[in-house]
């Protein structure tokens, strides 16, 4: 979903952000996410953001604790602009964020909301604001292969002409953001430093993911 509102950089964005924080939920920039939203202090999380800068931060949970407690979070989430949100007449919403930059947290603030709220810091990833960067850098071979292997073993369908006409970086930010790995993979492909190293990782990961499949224990990642 396109944005009204385009970001040039750290400079753009709040100090303070709300935060969502949900175990193996991946957002990108430039990466749509949608989401269903229905407990009380989420719902409250949303209108808060409709009345303010549209800006949600999605983080993961460093652990499983029960989601009534504030397990700690990772250091490093994504904050998304809610570009959808749909009423559905049962309290809940239906909204759709799409991913602007990374960010670290400095701090979680003390807040009166139901919901958490951090102090963050963009300036480590003011590259994410930055369209398409080092998508000349990207295998894409290497990641279509990773696909198709992983697509075969898996029994997946794959829309191989939406993915032929998919540039690089909505190529392997879509790829990485449905893939079906745990919470530590997920942020280790948030955390990539680029989308080249991005790319390298989903590929290393699906490999060993084929291999455990296969029974083949001798791969080795560098």
């Amino acid at each position: 979903m396109p944005s009204n509102v385009h970001y040039k950089g750290p400079e753009d964005m709040p100090e303070v952000i709300p935060v969502f924080p949900l175990a193996g939920a991946l957002l990108l920039p430039r990466g749509h996410i949608p989401l269903n939203i229905f407990e009380p202090r989420y719902l409250a999380m949303v209108d808060h953001a409709l009345a303010g800068h549209r800006l949600i931060g999605l983080i993961q949970p460093e652990s499983d604790a029960d989601t009534a407690t504030a397990p700690p979070l990772y250091r490093v989430g994504c904050v998304g602009r809610l570009t959808e949100v749909a009423e559905t007449g049962d309290g809940r919403y239906i909204i759709t964020l799409t991913g602007v930059a990374r960010f670290q947290i400095v701090e979680e603030q003390a807040v009166l909301t139901p919901f958490r709220q951090c102090r963050v810091d963009f300036l480590p990833y003011a590259r994410d604001f930055v369209p398409r960067l080092g998508e000349a850098e990207v295998d894409r071979t290497a990641l279509l292969n990773a696909l198709r292997a992983f697509s075969e073993a898996k029994s997946i369908e794959i829309d191989w002409d939406g993915v032929s006409e998919a540039p690089n970086e909505a190529l392997v930010n879509a790829l990485a953001m449905m893939s079906p790995y745990g919470v530590r993979e997920k942020q280790a492909l948030l955390e990539a430093p680029d989308l080249k190293s991005r790319s390298e990782l989903l590929v290393a990961i699906t490999e060993i993911e084929l291999s455990r499949d296969s029974g083949d224990t001798d791969i080795t990642v560098q």
